[in-house]
């Protein structure tokens, strides 16, 4: 039932962003695409937990808003500087949401096979 959820919530989301005729300022570009590849990061990691059975909410919350916005302050502060700490960051949450992604595979496979 908790899926029913999740997807309709998906859909509605994906819907909302079709429609809205909204675009992200070529200035905010590497802030907003290092934050949602953090918030897309806490998101397969609350996943992956779910399906371990460890999830905690206020622990996926806390994590998602203050990854977001560390990911976001950390490129401020490397563009600050003059140092790209944009690819640093593309890099490792892309590194965390592909582990991720492989191990929750791993789950649902063994999980499959022992049912």
């Amino acid at each position: 039932m908790v899926y029913v959820w999740i997807l309709g919530g998906l859909i509605v989301g994906v819907a909302i962003g079709i429609i809205s005729p909204f675009d992200v300022p070529v200035s905010y570009a590497k802030y907003t695409s290092v934050a949602l590849l953090a918030a897309l990061d806490s998101v397969f990691g609350g996943t992956r937990a779910a399906i371990e059975r460890t999830f905690q909410l206020s622990i996926f919350i806390t994590g998602f808003f203050s990854n977001s916005l560390l990911a976001a302050v950390l490129v401020f502060l490397g563009n600050a500087v003059g140092i790209d700490l944009y690819y640093v960051a593309l890099i490792s949450f892309g590194l965390r949401l592909f582990q991720n992604t492989a191990a929750i595979r791993r789950l649902l496979l063994t999980k499959r096979l022992h049912t």
